[in-house]
């Protein structure tokens, strides 16, 4: 397996649910860790992490804008000299009909979970080909893979991400970049719970150990990659 030990990665939606649980698990193999949310809470999750002695660099920034996208690439390059992963995680959703979701909602979905990835991998990829290599991490769902009602744009977003993940694995393998969507299941997160309260939770899985895939995805060796992979609770009664 792959030593991670002061590698460098960027790391979206860092502030709670997966986010927070990759975060502590990239920072507990000796990565250096970008963490990026527009919420206050980023702040504290990087400070725990240095509490412990792990190197963690918090940015607050708005991943719907391309200019705060590529300060935060720039100012994680500046802080710890390099960036060798990108994990794209952050993601959101309306539960709504197709009838009742506004153009704004719609665009608001796709912007965050589809056109920032984008944004964020085409910043990035240049420091990954100078060092000629690299990878590229995209957090999709079940939700690319399967169809429900009242989430036409999550659905949308997540396919799109998907097979964008998929096509940059072709591109990038010529740089040595690797890419890998994560498909998820349900996850005891606040992005399922504050949506859904009444939810089963005993068909959910625990953030954590979606962590732990997208660790040892990353520690794979430099001559395999795994392009795409399903991580499911074993509860989950809507799969497959």
């Amino acid at each position: 397996m792959t030593d991670l030990e002061g590698k460098v990665a960027i790391l979206t939606g860092a502030a709670r649910g997966l986010g927070q649980a990759t975060a502590q698990s990239l920072a507990g193999a000796g990565l250096a860790v970008s963490l990026i949310d527009f919420r206050d809470d980023v702040e504290g999750v990087a400070k725990d992490l240095q509490s412990r002695g792990h190197r963690t660099l918090a940015i607050k920034a708005d991943i719907t804008d391309q200019g705060q996208i590529r300060a935060a690439a720039e100012k994680t390059a500046q802080e710890f000299g390099r960036i060798d992963i990108l994990i794209n995680n952050a993601g959101v959703d309306y539960t709504l009909p197709i009838d009742e979701m506004s153009l704004d909602q719609w665009d608001k979905v796709l912007a965050v979970n589809l056109r920032a990835p984008f944004i964020f991998t085409k910043t990035v990829m240049p420091f990954m080909q100078r060092q000629k290599g690299g990878h590229i991490i995209n957090i999709a769902s079940t939700a690319a893979k399967r169809a429900w009602a009242n989430a036409s744009a999550y659905h949308a977003s997540k396919w799109g991400l998907l097979g964008f993940t998929h096509a940059l694995g072709v591109e990038g393998r010529a740089y040595n970049i690797k890419a890998t969507a994560i498909v998820t299941g349900g996850m005891k997160t606040p992005f399922l719970l504050e949506r859904f309260p009444d939810i089963d939770q005993t068909t959910l899985q625990d953030p954590k150990n979606v962590a732990e895939v997208i660790l040892y995805v990353l520690s794979l060796p430099k001559e395999t990659s795994i392009n795409e992979i399903l991580v499911c609770p074993l509860k989950e009664t809507s799969w497959p």
